[in-house]
């Protein structure tokens, strides 16, 4: 059995493939390589049950053990808050819940507007700009490195450590991006034990050395998920949202026009082009019955919130992008215990960039119109390589 999912195509637009295997089945077994083979969520109410199954284990560990995998993946990377179950999350994402209140967000609006501004303000009207070089890749780092307090020359190397960790099929590239990455967290940390700031980082190592409420291993890992998904996804929000609203120029003039609908507009944006096409996998810790298939105990399951987000069923007309369409409950952000925490600073990075792009360059367009996007070679994440445009 071939792997759809490995299909070059798939990476340049996975709708057409995902529609027909939902359209086969909302839950349906694939290869994955090795002999081995995982079941694929694309349903909109499978995808939702499934985020909520307590059989799903995202504990990773107890899934390999014992397993040779071939893999070097560091434990920081490999064994991080997003592979655990209560109450192990529980209690890791207690720690750090209160930095992406929306209230703590909110706190930081200015500075997020500041840095897009000063990005913005680089480019040049008329002349070719890469609007992910030059916004959606540093604007999210800038912020996460900042509140983590990562040194202003260290971010050009954890951007690129960071890209390595989501090359799909070179597994190589992704093991030494993870040391790489978890190494110098390690680094960081020895270093802001000596001299403390008031960096968020700091608050999760007081929580170790003071309370006792993390280990040492522990908290490299959750540093190094906080600085690579602190980043990643709104990377991906806001390259690939500019992307739908440039081939629908009304919708960006709209934005322009009223500003006060980009909050609707990032949540859309979010269902029409999620920025996680595929969410980490779980597996099954007893059989179970998920879209009217039997999935056998320990099976890795894939939930694909790109898939269940143009759910027919769920959303009418769904690969039409429709700034004024009711997106209550997309699942671009994940759905229950495990739903993004950092969901809130996200949306405030894109909402800032969208209203801030539509009222400075109001006749942005893409440079090279009709010219296919190269999009970035991995399954899990969905985002842009480059994204030429003309200010």
């Amino acid at each position: 059995m071939s792997n759809p999912l490995q299909d070059p195509a798939f990476f340049q637009d996975p709708y057409p493939t995902l529609a027909a295997l939902r359209s086969a089945s909302p839950v349906q077994r694939v290869p994955a390589g090795g002999g081995r083979s995982s079941y694929l969520v694309t349903g909109y109410a499978e995808a939702r049950e499934a985020f909520t199954d307590p059989r799903l284990s995202k504990d990773t560990a107890r899934f390999f053990a014992g397993k040779d995998t071939g893999r070097t993946l560091h434990p920081a990377v490999s064994q991080s808050m997003l592979a655990t179950d209560p109450p192990q999350h529980t209690r890791l994402r207690s720690l750090v819940t209160k930095a992406f209140t929306p209230g703590a967000v909110a706190r930081l609006h200015p500075y997020i507007a500041r840095v897009t501004d000063a990005l913005l303000d680089a480019w040049v009207p008329g002349v070719r700009t890469d609007a992910i070089e030059r916004l959606a890749v540093p604007l999210p780092v800038t912020v996460i490195c900042q509140l983590l307090g990562v040194p202003d020359a260290d971010r050009a190397a954890v951007r690129t450590w960071s890209n390595e960790l989501f090359a799909a099929g070179q597994p190589e590239r992704i093991d030494s991006a993870s040391h790489a990455v978890a190494d110098y967290m390690a680094d960081l940390i020895t270093a802001k034990r000596r001299t403390p700031d008031d960096s968020l980082l700091n608050d999760l190592i007081r929580a170790r050395d003071g309370e006792d409420r993390l280990s040492e291993d522990e908290l490299v890992s959750l540093a190094v998920l906080l600085l690579v998904a602190g980043h990643e996804t709104t990377t991906n929000l806001i390259g690939n949202g500019l992307l739908a609203l440039l081939r629908t120029p009304d919708s960006l003039h709209r934005l322009r026009d009223q500003p006060d609908l980009v909050d609707a507009a990032v949540d859309e944006l979010l269902r029409f082009e999620s920025p996680v096409s595929m969410a980490t996998f779980r597996f099954t810790t007893e059989a179970i019955s998920l879209g009217g298939v039997e999935i056998p105990p320990s099976s890795p399951v894939l939930i694909a919130p790109g898939a269940a987000n143009r759910d027919p069923a769920r959303f009418s007309d769904p690969d039409r992008l429709d700034l004024d369409r009711d997106t209550k409950g997309h699942l671009a952000f994940g759905h229950g215990i495990h739903r993004c925490l950092g969901a809130p600073l996200a949306r405030a990075e894109a909402a800032i960039a969208f209203r801030r792009v539509a009222a400075r360059f109001p006749e942005l367009r893409l440079a090279v119109p009709g010219a296919e996007p190269q999009w970035r070679h991995t399954r899990l994440m969905r985002g842009l390589a480059e994204l030429p445009v003309l200010p």
